[in-house]
């Protein structure tokens, strides 16, 4: 097959496909534009998230057979008209699971024990430590809203914790040896810690709003490493304030771009400052010290860079087997 790689990804997987006998082109610099005139000569196309393959693109490729996501999610591209034109779609959730859950569980240590906010006053002279108590994780419940690849690898983590970890999920069964899945109002009732880990659908859109935090019986610490988009960020913001939140840790923001590349972007007026671009509940944000923040990196170790392009690899062979060898 001739497979188009939009995005650069870890070495090995171009080298996997080769080493099958399938032929790479590396489009990288390429436009969305530019690969529209020549999709018809592909077989199947590689991506992260800088393209958004809709409509027009796959109607522009008849001969594609896969769309693979070195990625979690697939929220870039049109699954229903893909999979009605007969079109094989992968992602790899089983690459970056581990290093999500690491991630997850280190900031919500680092919000425990204040660290963060420990550390710059440290660095600016000041020995508070009165004011950095800490609290320890141990016997707390720790709810988990969606147990797919990543609400398990970060169960998982929290099995050396003398906690209750609880699933609440729209799937019925999904709860094992690390999670007792409860129903929505058992986990609003027990949590001190939610963490999301949810894929953006348009059921999830704006999910934690002031309506999901305001039916939680307690305050409780928030986690999220899994789409921006899932929470209202002014709403988060005045419950951060008034106490009903505790404290968050947020991978992910709801102003990220689709392409999860960058924060903000004003394609009408690009000389405008990324400060005038920053809403007001972002800049609220970014001030509060019971906030961690990191750029949508939870799943971006070097150990994941390498394993989600071997994963991605391996379901396109085993779907479609091996090419001609060179």
């Amino acid at each position: 097959m001739i497979i188009l790689h939009s995005d650069t990804n870890h070495p090995t997987l171009i080298k996997q496909l080769q080493d099958a006998g399938h032929q790479n082109i590396e489009g990288f610099t390429q436009s969305r534009e530019e690969t529209l005139e020549n999709q018809h000569l592909y077989d199947g196309i590689v991506i992260r998230s800088r393209y958004t393959i809709d409509k027009e693109f796959i109607d522009a490729a008849p001969n594609l057979k896969f769309i693979a996501r070195v990625g979690a999610g697939l929220e870039n591209i049109d699954v229903e008209y893909a999979e009605a034109h007969g079109i094989t779609l992968f992602s790899a959730p089983e690459g970056n699971r581990n290093a999500v859950g690491e991630h997850t569980l280190g900031m919500l240590l680092s919000l425990f024990n204040r660290l963060n906010k420990a550390d710059r006053e440290v660095r600016d002279g000041l020995w508070h430590r009165e004011e950095n108590r800490g609290l320890e994780l141990d016997g707390k419940t720790v709810g988990i809203v969606g147990y797919g690849n990543m609400g398990k690898a970060f169960a998982k983590k929290l099995r050396g914790f003398e906690v209750e970890v609880i699933c609440y999920d729209i799937k019925e069964g999904v709860g094992d040896e690390n999670v007792r899945q409860v129903s929505l109002e058992e986990f609003r009732e027990k949590c001190d810690v939610v963490s999301l880990h949810t894929p953006w659908t348009p059921e999830t859109d704006q999910m934690v709003n002031k309506e999901f935090i305001d039916a939680y019986k307690k305050p409780f610490w928030f986690i999220n490493t899994a789409r921006g988009k899932n929470v209202v960020t002014a709403d988060l913001v005045d419950a951060l304030k008034d106490g009903r939140v505790l404290g968050a840790g947020l991978d992910v923001l709801e102003y990220e771009k689709a392409s999860f590349e960058s924060l903000f972007s004003n394609k009408k007026n690009v000389s405008l400052s990324i400060e005038n671009q920053i809403p007001d509940a972002m800049r609220e944000l970014m001030f509060l010290n019971n906030v961690i923040l990191s750029p949508h990196v939870a799943g971006w170790t070097l150990e994941s860079h390498k394993r989600l392009a071997s994963v991605i690899a391996g379901k396109i062979i085993d779907k479609f087997g091996r090419g001609e060898e060179k």
